[in-house]
């Protein structure tokens, strides 16, 4: 995970908000995790560098992604996603924060 960086100038870039994101991964299981760049994280993942369960279970796609206040919210959230029952868990990621445009990741 990034902090915020120094420009040219030397003033620091404006920090990156927190993502809540959920996986679909191979052998049809999800795995949520949290970032504040979801597409570098998913990068990551693809590459088989983002966490144990990714390598084992190739991420497929990012089913759903909410943007959270602070990074201790995201923790929070994640924890509480994970507990959650398959069936749940979309419905809680989207009531958690604000619903991330996938648009743009591929």
């Amino acid at each position: 995970m990034k902090a915020a960086s120094a420009s040219a100038d030397g003033d620091a870039s404006p920090p990156q908000p927190w993502v809540l994101y959920l996986l679909e991964c191979a052998g049809d299981r999800l795995y949520a995790g949290i970032t504040n760049d979801l597409a570098a994280r998913l990068a990551a993942h693809r590459a088989g560098r983002g966490a144990r369960f990714t390598k084992a279970f190739a991420p497929q796609r990012v089913v759903a992604a909410a943007r959270m206040p602070s990074r201790s919210d995201a923790l929070k959230a994640e924890f509480a996603l994970k507990r959650r029952p398959r069936a749940d868990k979309l419905r809680f990621l989207a009531s958690c924060g604000e619903v991330v445009d996938l648009g743009s990741l591929v």
